[in-house]
């Protein structure tokens, strides 16, 4: 947690999830030293939900104005609820969580309390597009059996030859939620001659959609047309989830399954 700035009444105290300062990259590590140049920071010790319970109500953490959390974080806190919230100090006006979804925290029960709750919305976008292309082609071609039966030293596949993958050039991309993964999708999927086809609950802008070479279609339409569907959805209490699903609709198969997923190859 974070104690304000020594220009300031007092020094922000900010609490981590983890002792280390952040991993991977040294720029963090100097963004990290940074902080600690106006703040204090304090690393909760507990190691159960039950325990930061009782460390954040004995005011150990009392003064805190931020807390910085990362997806780890829950098998220590769980979610960050009403009941969390009311142990921790009143002090506590920010929450920042190092990721792009944030199931794990409960923002009308921060709101309610005066926190406000920041995300790193288009930090992975890129990245995330890149599996769901290598997804997407694995699944067309036909990859995880051909791998499978190559390491088994099956080379012919076992009595039967494996089935022929499909090229994505020409093919339909459907894509369900044009937000940043969906977008940075599109643009990639373009480079392997693909057709783009998106819903989205706002349509996007003329000029991304003209950018996107991406053509605005009703659910229904998305479903029935859609060679390839890419769900890009938040996991929330509405939506199907954090996830990729893909449909893939052979001419052999018959014409329901373009709108009814009752059997979909599905990449997670």
């Amino acid at each position: 947690m974070l104690r304000l700035s020594s220009c300031l009444a007092q020094r922000p105290l900010l609490f981590t999830k983890t002792s280390q300062k952040l991993t991977g990259l040294l720029s963090a590590y100097s963004a990290w030293d940074a902080i600690a140049q106006i703040a204090d920071i304090v690393t909760p010790k507990s190691t159960t939900r039950a325990d930061f319970l009782v460390e954040a109500a004995s005011g150990a953490l009392d003064g805190a104005s931020v807390a910085y959390r990362t997806f780890d974080s829950f098998s220590i806190t769980g979610k960050v609820d009403t009941e969390l919230l009311t142990a921790l100090p009143s002090s506590l006006r920010f929450i920042c969580h190092n990721g792009a979804g944030y199931d794990q925290v409960d923002v009308a029960a921060c709101t309610a309390r005066g926190i406000r709750v920041s995300n790193t919305p288009t930090a992975v976008d890129d990245a995330t597009a890149d599996i769901g292309i290598f997804l997407m082609l694995g699944a067309l071609r036909n990859l995880a059996v051909s791998m499978a039966t190559l390491r088994a030293g099956q080379w012919r596949g076992r009595g039967t030859l494996p089935e022929l993958g499909h090229d994505p050039e020409g093919k339909v991309l459907g894509i369900l939620g044009m937000g940043g993964i969906g977008r940075n999708m599109a643009r990639k999927a373009r480079g392997f001659g693909m057709r783009i086809r998106y819903y989205n609950r706002t349509r996007l802008a003329p000029e991304i959609e003209t950018e996107l070479e991406a053509e605005y279609v009703d659910f229904e339409t998305l479903l029935r047309e859609s060679d390839v569907l890419s769900l890009n959805l938040p996991l929330n209490v509405r939506e199907p989830g954090h996830f990729l699903l893909y449909l893939w609709h052979h001419p052999g198969l018959p014409a329901s399954f373009v709108s009814l997923p009752c059997s979909p190859l599905a990449v997670n």
